[in-house]
């Protein structure tokens, strides 16, 4: 039987302070984040002031021999504070280089931004000048607290009743009449009612496309057109005139009021071209500043503060000067990041994303001198305003295949060709996964038929069968 008793063991592990784990928040947050950050810090620590980058640290401090090493760490604490001035001011200044044309497209594009109008707003205000009883009017409202992203009741209006006990004649006659609002289709249960009243609204109840939506759904979606002809009767070149048709209705009638078509970011680096380089500028505009209180910096330096006052202080001052260095820290890490990232991909600010080229976060890691991981941070949720448009900083980095000629080319680009190859293919002998692999083997870009195919699906372009057309 093994002995019982208490030892002890010495052992070794890495543990992440308080102070790293915040420098560690600030290095990942994006910019909105790092605004709410600030606010809360300022909220909770009393030296932290928001102010301009035009007030200091700077006033005299009385010479006391009982204060000298209170006054050393108000000299660090001044210094640090001129270094992150005068950081601010090199950002300011780069900003103000940008030439009068680009100022005003900046500021248009500022003032352009309006508010979104959801679907519940839009309907709503078709409610209000519909003829409609209080009682219907009130209904109406309740249904369109229950539609979905897609502009679909997913609850039928027979469980609706059940659920709320709403008697089911009055809730049908709120469906009638919230189906006849713009978009049309919305207030459907599902995608095929949806069709079918946009069918309605067109005059084709009695079409062809009607009755294909009506019974057999399913077939169309998966191009069965042979199938479909001959239990419909009729030649198939019909049947694909009257998908094609259908094609062209809204399966989703509140797409366009998806808050994801109304999103904007701010982005946190903008690419200018300066003396014939391409040049990445800090958008420092949405970004406080901080600096450390003046009031409490005198009362530190007062020798009639008591020694809990000081040592109070005195840990609100080394937060806040380590607040303030993390979020220095982070921009200039974000900064060299992004110098070497239009050191990378020169080819694509001059052409375009079909000439990305291959980039990993080791490399990047390796040139500013910082770890992956720190890379991957510091990238995420970040945003780079180019010629080619706004996009995320994890976008410069893909993996790539290497090219007969010994080039390499990012997933971006081989993205982008088998999507031009898709374009121009003959939509009766659509390419196949495979066929795409042999013609992409043949421009000598080298990939396999899986990776076309995960690629294809990435773009969101149906395989081959899906995309053949029978006209």
């Amino acid at each position: 039987m093994a002995d019982q008793g208490l030892y002890q063991t010495q052992t070794q592990k890495l543990a992440i302070g308080p102070q790293m784990q915040q420098s560690l928040q600030i290095l990942q947050a994006p910019t909105l984040e790092l605004r709410q950050i600030i606010q809360q810090e300022v909220e909770i620590n009393p030296v932290l002031e928001l102010e301009s980058p035009e007030v200091s640290l700077e006033d005299a401090v009385p010479d006391d021999p009982d204060n000298r090493e209170d006054r050393d760490e108000l000299d660090i604490l001044s210094q640090m504070d001129e270094e992150w001035r005068e950081y601010w001011a090199q950002s300011r200044a780069q900003s103000g280089s940008r030439t009068a044309e680009d100022q005003e497209r900046w500021q248009f594009l500022m003032d352009s931004i309006v508010a979104p109008t959801t679907l519940q707003e839009h309907l709503l205000s078709q409610l209000h000048t519909a003829e409609a009883t209080s009682s219907v009017a009130k209904h109406v409202e309740f249904l369109i607290g229950n539609l979905d992203d897609r502009g679909f009741l997913n609850t039928p209006v027979e469980e609706l009743s059940l659920q709320h006990a709403i008697p089911i004649d009055e809730l049908r006659q709120a469906k009638e009449l919230l189906i006849s609002f713009d978009p049309v289709g919305v207030g459907a249960d599902d995608l095929r009612e949806c069709l079918l009243i946009q069918l309605e609204r067109l005059g084709k109840r009695q079409s062809l496309a009607h009755r294909l939506v009506d019974m057999h759904l399913d077939d169309l979606a998966n191009k069965r057109y042979p199938i479909l002809a001959r239990k419909m009767g009729v030649p198939v070149e019909q049947i694909s005139r009257a998908a094609d048709f259908i094609s062209t209705l809204d399966p989703r009638p509140a797409s366009r009021f998806s808050a994801s078509t109304n999103n904007y970011v701010t982005p946190d680096i903008i690419v200018e071209h300066q003396a014939g380089e391409w040049v990445p500028v800090m958008n420092n505009d949405d970004l406080p500043h901080l600096r450390l209180s003046n009031a409490y910096k005198d009362m530190l330096s007062q020798p009639g503060s008591s020694s809990e006052v000081r040592n109070y202080i005195r840990e609100k001052l080394r937060s806040g000067k380590f607040l303030i260095r993390s979020i220095q820290q982070r921009q200039q890490t974000i900064y060299k990041i992004a110098v070497q990232i239009l050191a990378h991909q020169r080819e694509f600010l001059e052409k375009g994303t079909g000439c990305l080229r291959p980039l990993n976060m080791a490399q990047v890691a390796d040139e500013v001198g910082v770890h992956e991981t720190t890379v991957s941070r510091a990238i995420a949720g970040k945003y780079m305003a180019t010629p080619h448009g706004v996009f995320e900083l994890k976008f410069f980095f893909s993996h790539g295949v290497r090219t007969e000629s010994g080039e390499d080319l990012s997933n971006t680009s081989v993205k982008n060709a088998i999507a031009d190859l898709i374009k121009g293919e003959p939509k009766s002998k659509p390419l196949s996964d495979d066929k795409l692999a042999r013609i992409l083997d043949q421009q000598g870009i080298k990939v396999a038929r899986r990776t076309v195919a995960k690629y294809r699906e990435a773009l969101g372009i149906l395989p081959s069968h899906l995309r053949k057309s029978f006209s």
